[in-house]
């Protein structure tokens, strides 16, 4: 397997002879009588056929030479006592984190042997109590918490300290009467930590250090480590990224909040890692700009049971960011697959595929100027939990939310909860003026709504209507199955493929 999506070639297009339709201001004039035929999509952009390549550490290439950390020593130990030094090369085997790993500008941390750094503590001083089991003084103390849970009763996802057994991942309960088996419950306030299975001759690990490396020093490269069991707090990554770090084919995984988080990071690098079934989200990106997120697999994350539909919860999501974020399989994550949020900018989404997330495939909220292309979004939006459903506002496939100058071009959109959903908010201002849905074109897409999809359209607020052209769309293949289907939407009404072009939209598109 290859890679990335570098050699997406384009959209396959054909030529169709049209005819033209009633006139509207909401879209653009009606094309030149003398140029009767136009180019739609007919062939499925690149993202479909190439496959992504070795991710994690079997994907680093490069032999660590360098100082050495032995399994048992700390980490920082070593560095600070080779200030000269550039390269830390982890042996093979377990290496328990017990504070943050914080590099010196220019350095490498680097393994080629299989190390793992884990963030947890063997627990094994149990007791029965009850036919339950305790383990005492095990607990940090009670510390402020945030998030917005799916429960939003007892808040489960807030509490960071995770308990694996033979290396499996228990659920949080958030009482002793709930206790039962492949769960644990933390009582803080005692200090005790339940199990309802008998720990007895079984690996128990309790996640317990924030952080395995931070933000400490400029152009750090992190490559071929196995970061897991780190007890992140909601927003926090297990492993924080800086301006111009290189984080290259490492496995982040069982963390308890976000595996991968770049904080103010101008031209950091994040390719080749496989980030998978973190409790919050896989990657996040705050106030950096020019950000490549490249070949990534970011898979089964929200394992502890965030906000699917709205709290930072799934596979990647930026705020306040720009870059490039290409060539990734963001699949199967309990949230949405790629979010920007908040003031993104000069924003590129292109060539990935984002398949089987539990929310949007794609949403662009809030921000400016995008381009959204040649990306294959397939079966997402099913799962939104509380507070959601079908209509255009829970989005789907690609949602573009009160933004400017978006382009969404040449995608594959198929069988989501819904094609594209376009909404228009009462949202405020940010740095780049007010948020405000405008300049929006939807061109040369290939949607597919099958029986389960619900429809493509704009939806909007009464204070907030989209203003006459603000959104375009044109050259666009459908297949709807039944053309009376009332498979459109705008300005409150459903709409059948005749009405949704009568309104002044895809005049130049085709429908099957």
């Amino acid at each position: 397997m290859g890679r990335g999506f570098r050699s997406a070639s384009g959209v396959v297009l054909a030529v169709f002879l049209l005819a033209g339709c009633t006139d509207d201001k909401a879209a653009s004039p009606d094309p030149d009588p003398g140029q009767p035929t136009v180019a739609v999509p007919t062939g499925a952009p690149a993202a479909a056929s190439i496959k992504l390549g070795p991710t994690g550490p079997a994907a680093a290439k490069a032999k660590c030479v360098g100082v050495a950390i032995p399994v048992g020593t700390d980490p920082q130990q070593v560095i600070d006592a080779s200030p000269g030094g550039k390269t830390f090369c982890f042996s093979k085997g377990l290496h328990r984190i017990a504070r943050a790993i914080r590099p010196t500008d220019g350095s490498t941390l680097a393994s080629s042997e299989g190390a793992v750094l884990t963030g947890s503590v063997q627990l094994s001083q149990w007791q029965p109590a009850d036919g339950q089991w305790v383990a005492r003084n095990v607990l940090p103390a009670q510390y402020k918490l945030k998030g917005k849970c799916e429960d939003e009763k007892t808040n489960p996802c807030q509490l960071g300290e995770q308990v694996f057994v033979g290396g499996v991942h228990l659920t949080r309960v958030m009482s002793l009467d709930e206790l039962k088996a492949g769960t644990f419950y933390g009582d803080y306030q005692a200090n005790a930590l339940y199990l309802a299975d008998d720990p007895a001759g079984k690996d128990v690990e309790m996640s317990r250090t924030r952080t395995a490396i931070e933000v400490s020093a400029q152009d750090v490269t992190v490559r071929g480590l196995t970061i897991e069991h780190f007890a992140s707090l909601p927003q926090g990554g297990a492993l924080q990224v800086g301006t111009g770090w290189k984080v290259v084919a490492n496995e982040v995984r069982w963390n308890h909040a976000v595996g991968v988080m770049v904080i103010e990071g101008d031209r950091a690098t994040v390719s080749a890692n496989t980030v998978a079934d973190n409790g919050q989200l896989g990657i996040g990106q705050y106030h950096s700009a020019d950000v490549k997120l490249t070949g990534n697999l970011v898979t089964r994350n929200n394992t502890d049971g965030f906000w699917i539909a709205d709290w930072e919860s799934g596979g990647i999501k930026s705020t306040r960011s720009s870059g490039e974020v290409s060539g990734n399989d963001i699949v199967a994550n309990r949230g949405i697959g790629m979010w920007s949020d908040i003031a993104e900018y000069d924003r590129k989404i292109v060539g990935n595929r984002i398949r089987d997330n539990a929310a949007d495939g794609i949403r662009y909220e809030i921000s400016y100027q995008a381009e959204i292309s040649e990306n294959v979004v397939e079966g997402n939006g099913f799962g939104t939990g509380r507070g959601s459903g079908p209509s255009l506002w829970d989005g789907g496939g690609i949602n573009v939310n009160t933004s400017a100058g978006v382009t969404v071009v040449g995608n594959l959109i198929k069988d989501n909860r819904n094609g594209i959903a376009i909404q228009s908010r009462t949202r405020g201002d940010g740095p780049r003026g007010q948020y405000v849905l405008k300049d929006v074109l939807i061109e040369a897409n290939q949607v597919v709504m099958d029986e389960k999809s619900a429809s493509t359209g704009v939806v909007e607020n009464k204070e907030s209507p989209a203003a006459d052209g603000a959104i375009r769309f044109s050259r666009n293949s459908y297949r709807i199955g039944d053309r009376q289907a009332e498979r459109f939407a705008y300005r409150g009404a459903t709409m059948t493929w005749e009405q949704w072009q009568a309104a002044g939209f895809d005049k130049d598109s085709v429908s099957s």
